[in-house]
């Protein structure tokens, strides 16, 4: 049977539900360097949760968005990524992996691989491994990440990527800045070129 909605579990920049918008509606996010031209469905999310998903967070690459490391989610971690998770249409989960790809959305991906077997590259790129990350409400939660994060090289984000992520886990999780602080720093990537004090300076701005 067809999925018609979805939930799709965010741990990024798209954390930040505004930041997220401009995948669904269009525009370009403060502090990033393009501009996205949306979804075929236009349309805000249905509805979103903060969720908690097994995994690890590992910033990398260097962005031509934003400019320095952007956020991988390594499933097969020790560890917990705190994550949003959006209900939204299958055509819009879609359209975001395929901008999140540098590519025009309009591209239907099959997911019943993910699905049933719980992990499917549905292309060779970054963003292009899809995983299930658990249940919600009877409906599943699905994220993208690389298949494998070490080619890609650990990377410090850049101000205005760690600031987008912060407010949105501010928002979804409720964390003060010394906890922000601390889950940022647990992340592989963050450190040498942040310190807690540097990023208190920055969450506190």
């Amino acid at each position: 049977m067809p999925l018609d909605t979805l939930w799709y579990a965010a741990y990024g920049s798209n954390l930040d539900a505004e930041r997220f918008r401009c995948y669904l509606l269009g525009g370009c996010p403060p502090g990033a360097a393009r501009t996205y031209p949306g979804a075929r469905e236009p349309t805000d999310a249905l509805d979103d949760r903060p969720f908690r998903m097994p995994g690890q967070v590992r910033f990398a690459w260097r962005s031509p968005t934003w400019g320095g490391g952007v956020a991988f989610h390594d499933p097969d971690a020790d560890a917990e990524t705190l994550a949003r998770a959006y209900l939204v249409t299958a055509d819009q989960f879609a359209d975001v992996l395929e901008q999140e790809m540098g590519r025009e959305p309009g591209v239907d991906h099959d997911l019943d691989e993910v699905l049933f077997g719980g992990r499917h590259a549905v292309g060779p790129g970054h963003y292009e491994t899809v995983h299930l990350a658990g249940e919600l409400d009877g409906r599943p939660v699905l994220t993208f990440s690389t298949s494998d994060v070490e080619p890609l090289g650990l990377r410090a984000p850049a101000p205005a990527y760690v600031a987008t992520m912060a407010r949105g886990l501010r928002h979804t999780h409720d964390l003060d800045d010394g906890a922000l602080a601390d889950y940022l720093l647990e992340c592989p990537g963050a450190t040498p070129a942040w310190s807690r004090d540097e990023l208190l300076e920055l969450l506190a701005a």
